[in-house]
């Protein structure tokens, strides 16, 4: 779940201001190590180090890909919503393609379809020499409060 202060577009600045937040330290993005690069509705790019989001085998985890394709995806939603609102992933998915052992991967979601109920983007994430590791797709539910505001109502 995330819930937008960003504006529709943002300096690499104003993005590392905003994960290191008061309160960041606690998300899983943060703990990961993930750093925003670029953030608007319709594409957004972020890195994530492969050392410490590594599984037993000493690649970096499929779920540390999914957990960097969630948390691009729901931020693109949040801003696409505006302030105020939240966005709740509804389905996400992964293929992944090969290993990494070492290094930053990139992650770049691409939006697919943005409406006032459903966000969905592509999320490919690559590897320093530009090698595809992943490919996923994240569907988001980017007016949430809106929703649960009105069936309170």
């Amino acid at each position: 779940m995330t819930q937008s202060s960003l504006p529709e577009t943002a300096a690499a600045g104003d993005l590392s201001a905003w994960i290191s937040r008061p309160g960041a330290a606690e998300t899983l993005a943060a703990r990961m190590g993930i750093e925003l690069l670029e953030a608007t509705a319709q594409r957004l790019v972020g890195t994530m180090p492969v050392a410490g989001n590594k599984q037993l085998y000493g690649m970096l985890h499929g779920g540390a890909s999914v957990v960097l394709a969630e948390t691009l995806g729901s931020i693109g939603a949040a801003i696409h919503a505006g302030g105020g609102h939240i966005a709740l992933g509804v389905d996400v998915n992964a293929t992944h393609h090969r290993p990494v052992r070492s290094g930053i991967v990139t992650g770049v979601a691409t939006a697919l379809n943005l409406t006032p109920t459903i966000a969905s983007y592509e999320v490919v994430i690559t590897d320093e020499a530009g090698l595809r590791l992943c490919t996923a797709r994240i569907t988001v539910a980017p007016n949430t409060a809106e929703v649960i505001r009105r069936a309170r109502s």
